[in-house]
């Protein structure tokens, strides 16, 4: 049977993802879990993420999920990072007045600011950012699968990823400012935005990754 981990470190809505990854999926177990070995057992690995990134990688450190994280992407299986679990990837945060992360991609964390305005009207814009925004995607992927350019994911956030290498970046959206909102490397792939929230667009990716394999052909 097709396993997909999502994994329990106690920040996020971690069973919002099982339920869209389950509804999905006929054939798919979804189980959420922070033990180390039934995550490395799994077919698929999803972290998800919300609220602050210093409490997330102390819980991510205690539970020693970082060290999981790397084995599951050595043995080369599909994985997923959502919101703050795609922001913890990274090398460096901001927030919480710096924060190191699990340096798996290059890359650091950005606020948004205090005094960020729509360019088109000079008005100022809420932080943080949430609602719907039109997801452009940079690289044909497998996760994009039948989800069209320009479809419209839900994001709730204060912070961006900036990666250092361009080519890491899979999908852009524009709040004030154009930033990441996906990231792919080999088996790994990451999304800003929630895709349990985005209706028709996230249950798809859902879908698409529960039946990737983690090869980009």
């Amino acid at each position: 049977m097709n396993t997909v981990a999502v994994i329990d470190y106690g920040m996020g809505n971690l069973h919002s993802v099982a339920k869209a990854l389950e509804h999905v999926s006929d054939s798919a177990r979804v189980v959420v879990t922070h033990d180390q070995a039934v995550i490395e057992a799994a077919d698929r690995v999803v972290l998800p993420g919300v609220g602050a990134i210093r409490d997330c990688m102390a819980e991510i450190r205690r539970l020693n999920i970082d060290t999981v994280v790397r084995n599951v992407l050595d043995q080369g299986k599909p994985f997923l990072g959502v919101c703050v679990g795609m922001q913890a990837l990274m090398t460096f945060s901001d927030e919480n007045n710096g924060v190191e992360c699990l340096k798996i991609l290059p890359g650091h964390v950005a606020f948004f600011g205090n005094d960020l305005k729509d360019p088109a009207t000079g008005e100022r814009l809420k932080i943080p950012h949430m609602g719907w925004n039109q997801v452009q995607q940079t690289i044909d992927h497998p996760l994009w699968h039948g989800i069209e350019q320009d479809s419209r994911f839900y994001f709730v956030h204060s912070y961006y990823v900036e990666p250092v290498d361009p080519g890491l970046i899979a999908g852009t959206t524009t709040y004030g400012i154009p930033f990441t909102a996906a990231v792919s490397r080999a088996n790994l792939f990451a999304v800003q935005f929630h895709p349990e929230k985005s209706q028709h667009a996230g249950l798809q990716l859902y879908e698409n990754f529960i039946h990737w394999d983690g090869k980009l052909d």
